[in-house]
C-alpha cells in the first residue's frame, strides 16, 4: 500500500505532456488543435482509469458504498472531493491513505468495522469538512485522532456502542467545528475540556449514552446550560443512568441544587465538634455499660440471697 500511495501522486503535469508532443517547425492551426486534443485525451484517460473497481466516479465524487469491501480501494482519482466507503466491512484505514487527495471535502466511513484511525491520517487533508464515522466499533477517541484536520465542520461518531472515552484534547484545534454527534455510544462521562475549545459549536448530540450524573459531570452540565441557547442539543434523549437517586432523569433537568452535596465542606470547628461528640458518646457508652454491669451484679446477688432465705 505504501508504494501505491507513493505512485498515486506522480501524475503527469500538463507542461510535461506538452513537451513530449512532436512539434516540428512553426505551429500550424491543425497541428495545434490535434496537440490540444491529444493532451486533453491523455489527462482524461489518467483520471478515468484511476477509478477503482466496484466504485463509480463522476464529477469528483467517488462512490464505493455497499460493495462488501474488506479494505479501502487504492488509486482514487486525484481530484476526489467526495469519497463514500459506507456500508462495507472495512476494518482498517492504512497510514497515509489520504496523502494524495488534497481536494477531499467529504469522507463517509459509516457502517463499517473500524476500531481506530491511523495517526496523522488527515495531515494532508486540509480541506476535509465532513467526516462520518458512525456505526463503527470505536472504543475511544484519542488526542491525535483529528490531528491537523482544522477544516472539519461536521463530525459524526454516533452509534459506536463501545465508545467509552473521549480524550480531553480529542477535538483540540477544530475551531471551525459546528456539528458534533456523540449520541448512542457507551459514554458515561465527558470532560468539559473536550468541548470548551470549540467556539463554533452549534449542534451537539449526546443522547443515548449511559451518563453517570455524579459530581464529576457538574462542570459539563453547567457549561451546557450556559450555551443552551446557542448550542442545540438533544436534551430530551440525554438521560442519567446513575447514581440511583437520579436514574432516568433528563440530563439537562439537573440544576445546581442537584449537586449541592458535592460542595459540602467541613471546617476545623466541624471536625472538632465531631471529635467532641464522638468522645462524649464513647464516654457515655462506657458509663452505661459500667452501670448495667453493676445493676446486673446486684440483681444476681439479691436473687441468690432470696433463694437462701427460702431454704
Amino acid at each position: 500500500m505504501g508504494s501505491l500511495q507513493h505512485c498515486c501522486c506522480q501524475l503527469p503535469k500538463m507542461g510535461d505532456t506538452w513537451a513530449q508532443l512532436p512539434w516540428p517547425g512553426p505551429p500550424h492551426p491543425a497541428m495545434l488543435l490535434i496537440s490540444l486534443l491529444l493532451a486533453a485525451g491523455l489527462m482524461h484517460s489518467d483520471a478515468g482509469t484511476s477509478c477503482p473497481v466496484l466504485c463509480t466516479c463522476r464529477n469528483q465524487v467517488v462512490d464505493c458504498s455497499s460493495q462488501r469491501l474488506f479494505s479501502v480501494p487504492p488509486d482514487l482519482p486525484m481530484d476526489t472531493r467526495n469519497l463514500s466507503l459506507a456500508h462495507n466491512r472495512i476494518t482498517a484505514v492504512p497510514p497515509g491513505y489520504l496523502t494524495c487527495y488534497m481536494e477531499l471535502r467529504v469522507l463517509d466511513l459509516r457502517n463499517n468495522s473500524l476500531m481506530e484511525l491511523p495517526r496523522g491520517l488527515f495531515l494532508h487533508a486540509k480541506r476535509l469538512a465532513h467526516l462520518d464515522l458512525s456505526y463503527n466499533n470505536f472504543s475511544h477517541v484519542p488526542a491525535d485522532m483529528f490531528q491537523e484536520a482544522h477544516g472539519l465542520v461536521h463530525i459524526d461518531l454516533s452509534h459506536n456502542p463501545w465508545l467509552r472515552r473521549v480524550h480531553p484534547h480529542a477535538f483540540q484545534g477544530l475551531v471551525q467545528l459546528r456539528d458534533l454527534d456523540l449520541s448512542y455510544g457507551g459514554l458515561a462521562f465527558l470532560s468539559l475540556e473536550a468541548l470548551e475549545g470549540l467556539p463554533g459549536l452549534v449542534t451537539l448530540q449526546i443522547g443515548g449514552n449511559p451518563w453517570v450524573c455524579g459530581c464529576t459531570m457538574e462542570p459539563l452540565l453547567k457549561w451546557l446550560r450556559n450555551r443552551i441557547q446557542r448550542c442545540t442539543a438533544d436534551s430530551q434523549l440525554a438521560e442519567c443512568r446513575g447514581p440511583p437517586e437520579v436514574e432516568g432523569a433528563p440530563l439537562f433537568s439537573l440544576t445546581e441544587e442537584s449537586f449541592k452535596a458535592c460542595h459540602l465542606t467541613l471546617t476545623l470547628d466541624d471536625y472538632l465538634f465531631i471529635a467532641f461528640v464522638g468522645f462524649v458518646v464513647s464516654i457515655a457508652s462506657v458509663a452505661t455499660n459500667f452501670l448495667l454491669g453493676i445493676t446486673a451484679n446486684c440483681c444476681h446477688r439479691w436473687s441468690k440471697a432470696s433463694e437462701e432465705e427460702e431454704i
